[in-house]
């Protein structure tokens, strides 16, 4: 028999309006393990008013901030006590090793959650001196009102970390959350909802509806009640988010992937280069918004580091990851396997040297072998799209001009590395690339008081950090005529 998901609302586990439902596949075995409700616009509908009651008049309400934050530590506390488990529902729901999320998505979003325990207390206004009104002295000051309800929707590549960047922020400036989790990966938002209910938080303060995008996706988009959507995701989708919700004057918040660029010098840490450059491919499959999938190397170690590279690529192994000592599972559902393994045939039909990997055909489950090309062109497809896999291209360069230039010839914005031991040039060059962060001799640091977003086609607003929390607030005005 399979599990079934049902939707969280005010509380309480609740089946589609409709009863419809959606199967979900096993990327190892490609078998049917459960399903989960499909979420209608009626469904939306519901789990809106009850965060809008709680959010006006419920107990929720009537919280100051230093409540906010018990209920978030405690919150941590339980998310802690099950990272087994949520790493477990994350990692089996798109064939990931357990290790990478118990080791770099939990601990960070415990973390999240108990910096924004810290910033719900801080969310302080400001007096502000004026000219006067009309020839007398007045007292103006700004007050921090939470936007409103949130729809937050969360992507499948690591949906319970991306779950609390929104949640926690959300939840420290006073707001309240419909979330909409990827239709592949629903249990980790339900359990975190579940664990939320335990902690003490009302019942309509976290709800999550479960389904698809084109459905429960657009329905908060579209609902007059939801003040602030709150993506991660693909920039086509994205797209379609901003001019819904413009219709509406909604807040936004896009963090859309990118097409991150790694840049080594001749001069960096050979080994150090090769396994961050390495982690930055293949980790979670490849599939990462930050994967730091471009290698711009310079042209004295651009043959080297590439065999090597190839070297580190054919040494992962790859198969089923709850067995001992495999290293990489599948790709996470069919769409994806098809989508790498094209990028791949392109790559090989557009000149670029096959160095590791190529395209991939088992016999079961969505399994892709790490790749990688090299003796590539920054204005090749594989080069330019964001894959969303274990494939790297390597592109050489001269001078650290050229390497500028590469990297910002992209139209993602979203994070790149830069590998030197000449840390005058590492500051200047970061300076001069054209991203929302940047690693000098580390790939994608992540941490619960550093802001997360990108430029360009990778989205626009920040995650993280005190600015993430004020980020879910509104700042409003209040002056006072005071007697002569």
């Amino acid at each position: 028999m399979t599990n079934h998901f049902n939707h969280f609302i005010e509380g309480a586990s609740c089946a589609a309006s409709d009863g419809r439902s959606i199967t979900l596949v096993n990327p190892i075995t490609e078998q049917v393990y459960a399903t989960c409700a499909r979420g209608t616009a009626q469904d939306v509908n519901r789990a809106v008013g009850a965060a809008c009651t709680q959010l006006e008049r419920g107990a929720w309400s009537r919280l100051n901030g230093a409540q906010r934050a018990r209920l978030l530590l405690k919150l941590a506390d339980l998310v802690e006590r099950d990272a087994h488990l949520l790493a477990d529902l994350d990692a089996n729901a798109i064939g990931r090793s357990s290790v990478e999320p118990r080791r770099m998505d939990l601990p960070n979003a415990i973390a999240n959650l108990r910096a924004a325990a810290g910033w719900a207390n801080q969310l302080e206004g400001r007096t502000i001196p004026t000219g006067g009104y009309f020839g007398s002295k007045t007292l103006s000051y700004t007050v921090r009102e939470p936007v409103g309800v949130v729809g937050a929707i969360v992507p499948w590549n690591s949906p319970l970390m991306i779950t609390v960047w929104k949640l926690a922020a959300l939840l420290a400036a006073g707001c309240t959350v419909v979330i909409k989790p990827s239709e592949e990966t629903p249990q980790s938002a339900l359990h975190l909802a579940a664990l939320a209910q335990e902690a003490g938080f009302p019942d309509g303060v976290i709800n999550v509806v479960t389904g698809y995008g084109d459905e429960v996706g657009r329905a908060l988009c579209e609902h007059p009640h939801v003040a602030k959507i709150s993506f991660t995701g693909s920039p086509e989708a994205g797209r379609e988010i901003q001019r819904t919700a413009g219709v509406r004057f909604k807040r936004v918040a896009l963090e859309l992937g990118g097409k991150s660029p790694q840049i080594v010098f001749d001069d960096a840490s050979f080994d150090d280069a090769l396994r961050g450059c390495a982690l930055g491919l293949f980790a979670n499959q490849g599939q990462i918004c930050a994967a730091g999938s471009r290698i711009l190397v310079q042209r004295g170690l651009a043959e080297r580091f590439a065999a090597a590279l190839a070297d580190a690529a054919r040494a992962v192994t790859v198969g089923d990851p709850r067995e001992p000592g495999i290293q990489m599972g599948p790709v996470a559902k069919k769409a994806q396997f098809d989508r790498v393994n094209r990028y791949i045939q392109l790559g090989i039909d557009q000149g670029a040297s096959l160095l590791a990997g190529g395209v991939s055909t088992p016999e079961r489950g969505w399994f892709v072998r790490p790749t990688i090309f090299a003796n590539a062109r920054n204005d090749m497809t594989i080069a330019r799209d964001e894959i969303f896999g274990p494939v790297g291209t390597v592109i050489t360069f001269d001078s650290e001009d050229e390497a500028v230039a590469l990297a910002n010839d992209s139209t993602y914005g979203l994070a790149a590395t830069v590998w030197t031991r000449d840390l005058v040039r590492a500051h200047r060059v970061a300076a001069a690339v054209k991203a929302g962060a940047v690693g000098i001799n580390c790939w994608s640091p992540l941490d619960a008081n550093l802001p997360w977003g990108g430029v360009k086609t990778s989205g626009i607003g920040r995650e993280g950090g005190f600015g993430g929390a004020l980020a879910y607030t509104e700042e409003k005005v209040i002056t006072v005529l005071l007697p002569a």
